[in-house]
């Protein structure tokens, strides 16, 4: 069997409960996909992204309604070595991708305050404009349900809010564009053992601002998450899950404030009726 086929294979069969049942549960749940959608799954080169460009390429195979799918690799300025990764792995996994160049890397660089932000910004802005010039209504991103629950917490600790991080979104700036998260109920340890049992390679961080984050040596706030969660399921194994459900299962007669976009509401609104 060909690496491509045992990779794919091993999703619906070894992986089936684990990767591609939530991976269908999220496209139905969420409304992610409908007929006539052109599609633009985003690749970065890491597990995520790869994982969820074959899920996509398996679905289209089988889906009862037609749609078309695109895979994009933007290159922000990475180094040869990891270029060349990306497009082996494309190749390897018969994933024919578009690769279109950029300097977001260089940009970013140069100006000194708070790259990452900066760089995930200009990322998205240039991936929704190469997916719309391909005649995309749609861009896919991997993030996972550990992705979820950790900006759930980041927002609370770090941004003094209650949000999460949607499985679909309208883009603001791009009229008819949408983003969809498929990977929205798939865990990263699964992610990562279907990556070791098919003898996978990606890329971890390709970044040149956060290299050393590629040897384990990253201290991020969403590292910090990830210690967090560890440590919290050693007292209560379905630590994740809570967190998980409870940004939708929010009860607002039990809430002090919410907002619903500028207009904000307090529960002395309704305390005496």
């Amino acid at each position: 069997m060909e690496p491509f086929e045992q990779a794919e294979r091993s999703i619906t069969k070894k992986y089936r409960r684990q990767i591609w049942l939530p991976f269908l549960s999220a496209v139905k749940q969420y409304e992610l996909i409908q007929q006539g959608d052109r599609i633009a799954v985003c690749i970065s080169g890491g597990k995520d992204s790869m994982l969820l460009a074959k899920c996509m390429q398996h679905l289209q195979k089988y889906s009862d309604f037609p749609f078309e799918v695109e895979y994009l690799v933007m290159d922000p300025g990475y180094n040869a070595q990891n270029r060349r990764q990306i497009i082996q792995n494309a190749e390897a996994l018969h994933l024919p991708i578009h690769i279109f160049d950029t300097r977001i890397f260089e940009i970013t660089e140069a100006t000194g305050r708070n790259p990452c932000y900066l760089c995930a910004k200009m990322r998205r802005g240039c991936l929704y404009k190469h997916a719309r010039e391909l005649g995309c209504n749609k861009i896919a991103l991997g993030h996972h349900f550990d992705d979820v629950i950790e900006t759930t917490l980041m927002s609370m600790l770090y941004g003094a809010e209650i949000r999460t991080m949607m499985p679909k979104l309208h883009s603001l700036h791009y009229p008819g564009m949408e983003l969809i998260r498929p990977l929205y109920l798939v865990r990263e340890a699964d992610i990562i053992a279907w990556k070791n049992y098919n003898n996978l390679t990606f890329l971890q961080c390709a970044c040149r601002f956060t290299e050393s984050c590629a040897a384990g040596q990253s201290d991020s706030k969403r590292q910090e998450m990830k210690r967090l969660i560890a440590q919290l399921r050693k007292g209560n194994p379905n630590i994740d899950k809570n967190i998980f459900h409870s940004m939708e299962n929010v009860n607002l007669e039990t809430v002090i404030g919410y907002r619903r976009g500028s207009e904000r509401h307090n529960f002395l609104e309704n305390y005496n009726k």
